[in-house]
């Protein structure tokens, strides 16, 4: 992995990920061959905070229906819950949506 950006995918933001921001949690989409070192060094020079804890989860792709008969699957990817140090600074682009 050359950059951090590419190591970090996207933020995910639903109901339940919002939830976590109080508790300084912060669920993203990863890169899926990223171990937790790469991703924990990652998300401290992409948002310059100090990250605690990480924990990772593979998500299988899911069965949507294409035409009649036939249908595939989704891509599969990898997600990351990330917890700060409670010292550190939230993240700014989850405080703008909340």
């Amino acid at each position: 992995m050359k950059f951090s950006h590419d190591v970090v995918i996207n933020p995910i933001i639903t109901e339940k990920s919002m939830r976590c921001v109080g508790a300084k949690q912060y669920i993203f989409e990863v890169a899926r061959s990223a171990s937790k070192h790469v991703i924990k060094s990652a998300v401290e020079e992409c948002f310059g905070v100090k990250v605690q804890k990480i924990n990772t989860q593979n998500v299988r792709g899911h069965f949507r229906r294409q035409g009649r008969n036939s249908g595939g699957y989704t891509s599969s990817w990898k997600k990351a819950i990330v917890k700060l140090t409670p010292s550190s600074k939230s993240i700014e682009y989850f405080e703008s949506i909340v």
